[in-house]
């Protein structure tokens, strides 16, 4: 292991850095024009999909790494409001959730957006675990809303629920949690920092590698369910899947490299205990039951993949 971390495609000091620091953050980019003499690709320049805002995606990203400090749940919330729900029932209720956004066919980006409302609201609101369906199924509401272009109704999500809750109930929880959320829903979530971080990834194959995309989001949707990794930040659970499922594929070369380090702004050893987390989540070391990912993905053409990826451990462990 330490052999790996001192080996790490480190980038040289530079005097073209720019460091800023926020909310006792320290983060640092490199200004582009510095980008080829570091051996960094550019992935923008060749971009020919309107949607990657490639002109402005470099600022775009950097803007995000700041604001997803201040649109986080408190990794301790459970903890200090919550006495009747419990981090095992919320994750229940995530993996019942997941199987209701395959049902309706809901994008990633929904259920990503989803949890992260589930769990500012119960940061700050007291919730009885016979409401906690409720504001799960709000908060699916809330996010089809927003990403969707037709999202479910809301006696859809009612009927989820078996009718256990009335129209009424259910607007009035969406109307609480729109206000506690100030109706600030623009949240970058680990799902706008993965399509990202693979990009830049991409970069080391002649073709794009339809594995790598599967793996990383395969191992990043793991983390939804457990409130463990609320304590880590949205980009670096997307940059530790990448990183992951790079060493998964391919063990003959260091899964990082600068083109990575200065899309995620991480370098290899600040994603160690986060790669360590989610190698246990990818190896079920709990033997966890909330399967709802998992049978979700062996529905995935890279099933076989995914399935024999289990014995492979991470620079980390070796």
């Amino acid at each position: 292991m330490q052999k790996m971390l001192s080996s790490q495609h480190v980038l040289p000091p530079d005097l073209l850095s720019v460091k800023i620091k926020v909310k006792g953050v320290s983060m640092s980019f490199q200004k582009e024009d510095a980008c080829n003499s570091l051996g960094i690709a550019d992935i923008d320049s060749d971009s020919k999909d309107p949607q990657d805002c490639s002109q402005y995606a470099p600022e775009i990203y950097k803007h995000m790494l700041v604001t997803e400090l201040d649109h986080r749940a408190p990794a301790n919330y459970m903890e200090t409001l919550q006495s009747d729900v419990t981090a095992n029932m919320r994750g229940i209720l995530i993996d019942w959730l997941i199987e209701v956004a395959e049902e309706y066919k809901l994008v990633p980006d929904t259920l990503y957006l989803t949890v992260n409302l589930i769990d500012r609201s119960l940061s700050q609101i007291y919730i009885e675990k016979q409401r906690l369906q409720l504001l799960g199924v709000t908060c699916m509401l809330i996010a089809s809303k927003y990403e969707e272009i037709l999202a479910p109704q809301v006696e859809e999500f009612c009927f989820i629920t078996d009718n256990t809750y009335k129209r009424e109930e259910v607007l009035k929880m969406e109307r609480q949690v729109v206000d506690m959320m100030h109706f600030n829903l623009s949240v970058p979530t680990t799902k706008t920092f993965l399509r990202r971080f693979i990009q830049a990834a991409q970069t080391s194959y002649k073709d794009p590698c339809l594995e790598l995309e599967y793996l990383a989001n395969y191992l990043a949707e793991l983390t939804l369910v457990e409130y463990d990794f609320i304590k880590f930040l949205p980009s670096l659970i997307a940059a530790s899947a990448v990183f992951l499922a790079r060493w998964t594929l391919n063990q003959s070369v260091h899964p990082w490299n600068p083109t990575l380090e200065h899309y995620t702004n991480y370098r290899a050893p600040e994603l160690r205990s986060t790669v360590l987390a989610l190698e246990d989540l990818q190896l079920n070391i709990s033997r966890c039951p909330l399967n709802a990912i998992r049978e979700k993905y062996r529905l995935q053409k890279v099933n076989y993949m995914l399935e024999n990826s289990s014995c492979r451990q991470t620079p980390y462990t070796s």
